[in-house]
């Protein structure tokens, strides 16, 4: 999921709701997703997150309030945002985004048992 494929839904709209903390992205196959900067955080596709191979992935904690400072495109194929802990080294395609919007729900569950077996917070 790194890169575009040819056959890949391309943004039609991309709004940063700073208030409420979210990236609202609507895609041409007219998919549309609402994704927390909390969320896009502990799924950063670095690999200070993410790590350089399975098993290598970092748990992140205590990202309940980050913010999104700045939102920058990345030639015509993904978006690299900054955090407010200073974050800004994941570089996230279309694709991926689109992945993370199509698979919210599942790895939302998974990052929140990840937390509770490691006994860590979304708040520290």
């Amino acid at each position: 999921m790194a890169g575009l494929t040819k056959d890949s839904p391309l943004p039609t709209d991309i709004v940063l709701h700073q208030q409420s903390r979210r990236l609202e992205l609507k895609f041409s196959d007219g998919a549309a997703f609402d994704l927390p900067f909390e969320f896009l955080r502990v799924y950063s596709p670095s690999a200070e997150v993410r790590g350089h191979g399975p098993g290598q992935e970092v748990l992140q904690t205590g990202k309940r309030q980050v913010d999104v400072t700045a939102l920058e495109p990345v030639g015509n194929y993904a978006l690299q945002p900054t955090f407010s802990d200073g974050h800004a080294t994941g570089i996230y395609s279309w694709d991926y985004l689109y992945d993370l919007g199509r698979r919210q729900d599942e790895l939302w569950a998974e990052y929140l048992e990840r937390l509770a077996k490691a006994g860590a917070s979304r708040d520290k």
